[in-house]
């Protein structure tokens, strides 16, 4: 039996799966204390299965947990005190960074405050040159009287990054060691071990931001495993990756760099799945709709996209994490956004959120702001008895008041076209959302699928996809926890990079062939002992590679692991090409490249069979009604009312119509249609 939770802004979700069979269930977050959430999930899923809780984690053999703790860290500035140890001459690198701005000439904004203080940066005399060479010794007696300051200043995490210790490690290595010998108990990280980049900005952005979240996730993470294990769970807890995999707790814990954005990193590997088994189709947008953000992702002719420029933050203001990982872009949209009237007369959504507490005005915990889920409930997409398969009960009178109060007489509307303007006005934020990741990429959303996740995916997912043109809407049965559906699917993984330059014109084949030895020596180190018992392994390497005198490099996959003859060489060169046109919509085939770093991932398969099929719980216990639903353009109708749960394979359902279950509502405005797939999954029409 596996556990998957995923804790998000409003709801913490919970899939179980034993065997073939899996149930999901939703429980409030608990801000103060995420594990509380947690553990509440796990107590109702035992309920609900008929057993203790100490007797449904004992069964358990794996628990994958999905948090936003980090970065809600980093976001709040509540990270631990960290010193920052760099180059002497070189204490500006968080400050100047990469030189990019948003507003090239507005000169009225400020430069960002770097990630760590100034008042905290310190310059350690020594220098280790480009050919690995040592300029100056490392001055250690001036090191320790840097360390005696750390200890003044009561240091709590200390980041190291000393220039060109990608090539040469010597003396970032003996500066942990003294750090270790005189701060014993303070944890620190060493940039060459975590991200051996020659980008100076990004490598010490990485350093410093793992660092001032090791205390905190240590004492999360182990938290965490301490509670499972007096609860009753003795299986494996792993942690999701920003990177689309999963990681054991005890190696999060020791690069918690590698948990920021770890939740929304999980929809896409699901939705990849889904859009393959239940549309056939390749390229598909994925939308996380949850209450409190909006998460969208693609998957591009079935693989998903990376990005290596992910900010914390607003790009160049905000503060870089070093890492690829997988391409998600957030927006405040979600059930739990606000609406509110600006001074000027303008109708806002979000992008603040009234999130888990206090919640929307129809919880009645203290929440008096008109939300995107009080106008679902007031134009009739929301049943208030089945609210959360009515485990919770929701005040259709407090969300009306709060939309006459917040929007319909600030703008002169009524009750119905103040709820109907927020519900437009959320789509049009979601699309322009979704465009920025395909438009502005070079992809027809019209030749993609749409697969909508999390609860309120449904309220819109048809509006979203007639404003896209595309053809098709997936909502998966489990597509209410999509996150924590991709963290069942997806594999143990570790990536491992060196640095190594070399030309096609002059491609060094026996050092570029030691490099990748010694990296994929490093990805068999881990399957042995991280990946042990895993049912199978998988390594792919990359290139990283660019144009003479480019300034970015981009990843390119190695057919091969090592280079044997020319023709090896010149596979790498049309697949730079390939992939540079790709990218770019451009290349030039008859220049040289230039590689500067090689890359090797590992992927261990936890999970047995081919298709990862996730199969339910079947539970029919709600029968086909009616009830009045407002649409723009109609007014109100009788639409039917469909239990997702009963629905059977090959079911087709007209608009208008309302598909809802414990977990979600799916709105089938007029002019759409909906099919239940093979996979249980609604296939929708969207219609125009």
């Amino acid at each position: 039996m596996r556990f998957a939770v995923d804790t998000g802004g409003t709801f913490t979700d919970l899939i179980v799966e034993d065997g073939d069979q899996i149930t999901m269930y939703k429980t409030a977050t608990t801000p103060h204390d995420p594990i509380i959430g947690l553990l509440d999930s796990v107590a109702l899923a035992a309920k609900d299965l008929g057993l203790s809780t100490r007797d449904l984690l004992g069964r358990g053999d794996l628990f994958i947990h999905g948090t936003t703790r980090a970065i809600n860290a980093i976001v709040t500035g509540n990270t631990a005190r960290t010193a920052f140890l760099t180059t002497q001459g070189h204490p500006d690198i968080l400050v100047f960074r990469e030189g990019g701005r948003i507003e090239p000439f507005n000169f009225t904004v400020p430069y960002p405050e770097p990630y760590v203080p100034r008042s905290l940066t310190f310059e350690v005399p020594g220098r280790i040159m480009a050919d690995a060479s040592v300029r100056e010794p490392l001055d250690e007696q001036a090191l320790r009287a840097v360390i005696a300051k750390l200890k003044e200043k009561k240091v709590e995490a200390v980041g190291v990054c000393l220039l060109w210790s990608v090539v040469n490690p010597a003396h970032e290595l003996r500066v942990g060691d003294l750090l270790a010998e005189h701060l014993p108990g303070v944890p620190f990280t060493l940039s060459h071990q975590l991200n051996p980049a020659i980008r100076e900005y990004r490598r010490a952005s990485s350093t410093c931001i793992d660092s001032s979240l090791k205390p905190l996730m240590a004492a999360y993470l182990n938290n965490l495993a301490a509670r499972l294990e007096a609860a009753g769970f003795s299986g494996r807890v792993l942690v999701v990756t920003s990177q689309g995999g999963v990681m054991d707790a005890r190696d999060a814990a020791r690069t918690p760099i590698h948990s920021i954005n770890s939740g929304p990193a999980m929809a896409p590997v699901a939705g990849r799945h889904f859009a393959a088994a239940d549309s056939g189709m390749d390229t598909a947008v994925v939308a996380d709709t949850g209450g409190t953000t909006f998460d969208v992702s693609l998957v591009r002719r079935g693989r998903i996209p990376w990005t290596r420029e992910t900010w914390i933050g607003q790009p160049y203001r905000g503060h870089m994490t070093g890492f690829p990982s997988v391409d998600v872009k957030s927006i405040g949209a979600g059930g739990g956004s606000i609406a509110w009237v600006d001074s000027g007369g303008m109708l806002h959504v979000g992008p603040q959120s009234a999130g888990a507490v206090p919640g929307p005005a129809c919880y009645g915990t203290g929440g008096s702001e008109a939300t995107v889920t009080d106008a679902s409930l007031v134009l009739g997409y929301l049943d208030p008895e089945y609210f959360l398969g009515g485990a919770m009960q929701v005040d259709r009178a407090a969300a009306a008041a709060a939309i006459r109060a917040r929007v319909g007489e600030p703008l002169g509307l009524t009750l119905e076209a103040a709820a109907a303007a927020i519900i437009e006005l959320a789509t049009e934020n979601m699309v322009h959302a979704i465009e920025d990741i395909t438009v502005n990429q070079g992809i027809d959303p019209a030749t993609a699928c749409l697969i909508g996740g999390g609860g309120a995916a449904g309220l819109n997912s048809v509006l979203i996809a007639r404003r896209l043109g595309c053809p098709t809407v997936i909502i998966p049965e489990v597509g209410a926890a999509l996150s924590a559906a991709g963290a069942l699917m997806s594999d143990l993984t570790a990536a491992f990079h060196a640095t190594y330059f070399t030309a096609s014109q002059r491609f060094d084949r026996d050092g570029v062939n030691r490099v990748l030895e010694e990296i994929e020596e490093k990805c068999e180190d881990f399957v042995r002992t991280t990946g042990r018992g895993a049912i199978s392994h998988h390594i792919e390497f990359a290139a990283e590679a660019r144009y003479p005198h480019q300034v970015w490099e981009i990843e390119v996959p190695l057919r091969a692991a090592r280079f044997r003859a020319e023709g090896d060489v010149k596979a790498l060169l049309k697949s730079f090409h390939d992939v540079h046109e790709d990218v770019f919509a451009i290349c030039d085939r008859d220049s040289e490249i230039e590689v500067v770093g090689w890359n090797a991932a590992v992927r261990c398969r936890l999970r047995d069979g081919a298709s990862g099929t996730l199969a339910r719980r079947h539970r029919a216990d709600r029968i086909a009604s009616s009830r009045r639903v407002y649409f723009p353009g109609t007014g109100y109708v009788d639409a039917s009312v469909h239990n997702f749960e009963a629905l059977n394979r090959h079911d087709r359902v007209q608009a208008p119509a309302i598909i809802e279950s414990s977990f979600t509502t799916v709105v089938l405005y007029p002019g759409s249609s909906a099919t239940v797939t093979d996979g249980g999954s609604l296939s929708i029409d969207p219609g125009s």
